[in-house]
């Protein structure tokens, strides 16, 4: 069966052709890997809000016509002249960070997720909604072997960002609100509970069945996302697109604590009070990630151990699987398997 595979020319794929429409189910020629390039036969995709927002044309400026996904579980088929990391047969991942320039200032400094050349998998590149995907092998992760292939794909964005966002939330807020308990959520919760943090999770008003989720991943409260916490928290991550959300994690955060917003993409924060930044609170965003922000959460989940809870679709019900996102129908995150 390997050998039949690396012969085909077509290749399934699920692409966007202009924002606000459908995802189209085409046939492609399966690519060839350039210099520093891997071929991938394509497992496992998971499908983030990312995703969506390339779809729903929220994120300006996709290269057209795009594959999306970019939380890639694959086997190495192929590699291009130059790579040294990984070898036919060797399953990897492929996270939403798929090349920077290396030699600018935030390159050189660590920070290379905010470098202004960076690209992007599923936006700028070629992403994972199909049965073949191209990567550079230099920002690819091994992926640990106590996970599946659909298991394992949440990891590397929802874990990635959400990894990346606790961080961001500093190692002191023993008190920590997560605002959107999505695919992140599930993640992070289970990271914040192997770290001894007191869990508050933040839900649309009404979800019962996203709070009693969240319960039976540790959190000691969770309701509605209009509702103060019993007790004021050290830190929140906001993971739902949505601005108001802002104002109210502020509010529910104690002086000298931090609000972290860990979506790319988020609908405009409505104005507030000067009160409720008072008190040296802070807010920040977080900005992609880092092939080190990778390597470290890729060590670590298994050690929690992180479980991460799917949903699977065939590849050809990828619109089905973003319109179950968009609509909030998800408990943890849907993967496409080609």
């Amino acid at each position: 069966m390997e050998a039949e595979d690396t012969e085909r020319t077509t290749m399934r794929v699920m692409a966007l052709e202009a924002p606000g429409q459908a995802l189209q189910a085409q046939s492609w020629p399966v690519p060839e890997p350039g210099i520093g390039q891997l071929r991938l036969r394509v497992r496992a995709c998971a499908v983030c809000r990312t995703d969506l927002h390339v779809v729903d044309g929220e994120l300006p400026d996709p290269v057209l016509p795009i594959i999306p996904g970019h939380e890639i579980v694959g086997v190495v088929d192929r590699v291009g002249e130059g790579c040294q990391r990984y070898r036919p047969g060797d399953r990897v991942g492929v996270p939403w960070l798929g090349h920077t320039c290396g030699t600018c200032d935030h390159c050189r400094a660590g920070r290379e997720n905010l470098c202004d050349q960076a690209r992007f998998t599923g936006y700028q590149l070629q992403g994972g909604y199909a049965e073949y995907a191209i990567a550079d092998e230099r920002f690819c992760f091994p992926i640990p072997a106590a996970y599946t292939d659909a298991g394992a794909a949440p990891l590397l964005c929802a874990g990635l960002i959400g990894h990346r966002s606790l961080s961001m939330a500093g190692d002191d807020a023993r008190r920590l609100g997560i605002y959107g308990f999505g695919a992140a959520a599930h993640i992070v919760a289970q990271v914040a509970r192997h770290q001894e943090r007191d869990l508050y999770a933040f839900t649309r008003p009404g979800d019962q069945k996203a709070q009693a989720f969240a319960r039976a991943l540790g959190a000691c409260w969770a309701g509605p996302s209009d509702r103060l916490p019993p007790k004021p928290l050290d830190a929140a991550i906001i993971f739902a697109p949505v601005g108001d959300l802002v104002p109210q994690a502020l509010r529910a955060v104690r002086k000298g604590g931090r609000v972290v917003c860990g979506g790319i993409h988020m609908s405009d924060i409505p104005s507030f009070p000067y009160a409720w930044l008072w008190g040296e609170r802070s807010l920040c965003s977080v900005a992609n990630l880092t092939r080190a922000d990778g390597e470290a959460f890729m060590a670590l989940a298994p050690e929690v151990p992180v479980r991460t809870e799917v949903v699977e679709y065939p590849l050809d019900q990828a619109n089905q699987a973003l319109d179950d996102l968009r609509g909030g129908r998800l408990q943890g995150a849907a993967v496409l398997i080609p």
